[in-house]
């Protein structure tokens, strides 16, 4: 059969190397940095835009999807062309792929650190941003397709099954929960409220993890590790159950996110259930990614590049093992909302993204640039630094975990709460110190990989086009004798891309619908009432600030939690929170039953110098809300978006909002005159007392007058 010849497209790989490496460098310091701010509360020096709450979203937003998307970016590019014997489908489709995306990057750094943002965790980018991922996100499918429709190649390789799982799995993720009513132009209300919006946010957000940081760098992982140690994939079979069980279980796995929360128990139990069952396709794709090496040990202790993927696959079989463990409820009571969370993620995050990331790095460069890798010692030195930053970071973080846990839940033999939350602040913060130098010694790699791959880069000389010679893909009409049943899935990428996408809705349909469709899944309490117009203004200043990064609204059902705050949180009283602002991390006490637990005064103080109200605090000063006056041309606006999220404020209320609203600022700011503080009743800061005193107010209980110890 002749051949034909074509050749392969560097030049968009290499675009996405460099893009991968700047990001990396963008995202570890802006995670450095607001790791020293939890050391150092006052590293901000007053100045919003640098403030934990805002620079947090900008950090995970920066490695997730700038340094870990166009990690996969580069991967896919490389790997697809070679695995399909073809050029990239599209040029031009490849160039405004990489420009779309990072346009899509920088317009996260120009909102997030000035609090424009939906408040859902991983997804905090306004409505303008959403489209355009989508836009972007088509584009990239659209040249994968192609690409895989020109094929020289009959059988797709395991690879660019999950490649293709990844296309439509996360397209499907990201539309869902990006349903949003605009208010304005960079601002939007989310289209579910309380336990609904929570669930899909959670949906989304665990599977963000599984089909955007672990689908594709399997892919990348099956492509790569053998590459780069020169041996065959140690099981196919193993890697077909790999694939269809991972992608079916994954998507169930979302509410184990909620547990002990007002999430129906059938859907956390559903949670639970489909995660401790995806212990056997984790660890099955783990042992495929390590056996893949035996008979190349010899090498793995020589080559820098392979001793990054040995420890990315380990990471990921220790991520994909404990994350199983803290589904479970008795786990998941101890750990949700302390660092131990931290410490799992980051071991995801440091161990399989980025050590993976990097060793593709180290393979790509020097093969585009058609020389030796300039050193082979500093990239040694890398790999330790780098592992010893991950060891420095998720240790103390375990540490913190159990220290914050043990306090919290810690009675006197009189039955009263032996410690204050504040004391768990006090002993954590010298591991937190231990952290920002395990992200220090990351960091401080990713800067010696960069350099060192710039100099072989600068010693090489590039190979934009790398010519290739396959011959032309004939069709074969039937199987050939003997050969396995999930060839015939392999030859066909659509039917595979539907057959992927069915066994995806199953999951996230069967948890969604219902609780959107029963009634009793969110059962109605007479007396929560719609915010008021100041109110809804204050909390979307509290959202704007990203309180939720370190404050929770959620009682569980537990002895401590409910000694400590309050009554336990019910399903119904979240129906008007668009979006729900659960939190997932308590770095500081859980806000659920705030309100009336306090004067204004103690709020307004409180924004000023938090030091002021709580010795030990760590949270940053506020001082541009008491400055800055509250933007009330949106007020009406805001209140009909509520209505047609069917929020039931009177008809018409959308006119004498801002009258309200003005009426309650006056009330608040005399409340604030008889403590002798004097402030305008149109600033930032009253609109946010408003929201704070209102809080868990519709629920009265028993415990209405405790107060936070």
């Amino acid at each position: 059969m002749e051949s034909e010849k074509f050749s392969y497209d560097n030049r968009i790989v290499k675009m996405f190397a460099y893009a991968t490496m700047l990001w990396a460098l963008v995202g570890m310091l802006a995670g450095l940095w607001i790791a020293l701010e939890m050391v150092f509360p006052r590293l901000n020096g007053g100045i919003s835009v640098i403030t934990f709450g805002r620079l947090r979203p900008l950090h995970t937003n920066a490695v997730i999807f700038a340094f870990v998307g166009n990690g996969i970016f580069m991967g896919v590019y490389y790997s697809l062309q070679r695995l399909c014997k073809a050029r990239m489908f599209s040029d031009t489709l490849s160039k405004i792929h990489f420009w779309g995306w990072q346009l899509i990057i920088v317009s996260a750094a120009l909102t997030l650190p000035f609090g424009i943002t939906s408040g859902k965790e991983y997804a905090e980018l306004e409505w303008p941003i959403d489209i355009a991922i989508a836009i972007i996100w088509v584009i990239f499918g659209w040249n994968m397709f192609g690409t895989i429709i020109k094929r020289r190649e009959r059988h797709l390789y395991v690879a660019i099954w999950f490649y293709i799982a990844t296309f439509v799995t996360v397209a499907m993720l990201h539309i869902v929960n990006s349903f949003e009513i605009p208010v304005s132009f960079l601002k939007s209300y989310s289209w579910y409220a309380g336990v609904q919006d929570a669930l899909v946010q959670w949906w989304y957000g665990h599977n963000a993890v599984a089909f955007f940081l672990t689908t594709p760098y399997l892919g990348l992982m099956y492509y790569f590790i053998p590459k780069a140690s020169g041996r065959p994939v140690y099981s196919y079979r193993l890697s077909i159950i790999h694939f269809w069980a991972l992608i079916f279980l994954y998507i169930w796995a979302g509410p184990h996110h909620l547990l002990y929360t007002a999430l129906p128990d059938w859907a956390q139990s559903l949670g639970v259930v489909f995660s401790i069952m995806l212990i056997a396709p984790s660890w099955g794709g783990m042992i495929n990614g390590l056996l893949t090496l035996r008979g190349a040990w010899d090498k793995v202790r020589e080559d820098a590049t392979l001793k990054f993927m040995v420890v990315a696959v380990t990471a990921y079989g220790m991520a994909t093992f404990e994350g199983p463990m803290l589904s479970l409820k008795n786990v998941n009571a101890i750990s949700h909302f302390t660092d131990w969370t931290i410490a799992h993620v980051h071991v995801g995050a440091l161990g399989w993204n980025g050590f993976l990331t990097f060793g593709i790095l180290y393979y790509l460069i020097p093969r585009m640039f058609r020389t030796e890798l300039y050193s082979k010692k500093l990239a040694n030195w890398h790999f330790w630094i780098g592992t010893l930053g991950i060891v420095f970071y998720v240790v103390p973080m375990y540490w913190a975990g159990f220290m914050q846990s043990n306090m919290w839940r810690k009675f006197t033999p009189e039955g009263q709460l032996q410690y204050q939350f504040i004391t768990t602040v006090e002993h954590i913060r010298p591991l937190y110190f231990l952290r920002s130098l395990g992200g220090f010694f990351y960091l401080i790699g990713a800067f010696i990989m960069t350099y060192n791959l710039i100099k072989t880069a600068r010693a090489g000389s590039f190979l934009a086009n790398e010519e290739a010679e396959a011959p032309a893909l004939v069709k074969l009409q039937k199987p050939h004798e003997g050969e396995h049943w999930h060839r015939w899935i392999e030859r066909r990428p659509v039917q595979l891309m539907l057959l992927s996408l069915g066994v995806v809705i199953i999951g996230g349909a069967i948890e969604i619908i219902p609780t959107f469709l029963v009634e009793s899944n969110v059962p109605t309490i007479a007396s929560v009432k719609p915010y008021t117009p100041l109110e809804l203004q204050g909390r979307d200043i509290y959202i704007r600030e990203g309180c939720y990064n370190c404050h929770s609204q959620m009682i569980r059902p537990l002895r401590h939690e409910t000694a400590r705050y309050g009554e336990y949180s019910k399903a119904g009283e979240f129906v008007y929170d668009h979006p729900f602002q659960w939190g997932s991390k308590r770095t500081g006490p859980d806000l659920a039953r705030i309100g009336g637990k306090y004067p204004d005064s103690w709020h307004y103080n409180h924004m000023l110098e938090p030091t002021s109200m709580s010795e030990h605090s760590i949270m940053p000063n506020y001082p541009w809300l008491l400055d800055n006056d509250l933007d009330t041309t949106l007020t009406a606006a805001k209140i009909r978006a509520m209505i047609i999220l069917g929020v039931p404020y009177p008809k018409g209320y959308d006119k004498q909002a801002n009258a309200d609203l003005k009426k309650q600022s006056l009330e608040i700011a005399a409340h604030l005159k008889k403590d002798k503080i004097e402030t305008a009743p149109s600033r930032e800061i009253i609109a946010l007392i408003a929201y704070l005193q209102r809080v868990g107010k519709d629920i009265h209980t028993s415990t209405d007058t405790t107060t936070h110890k």
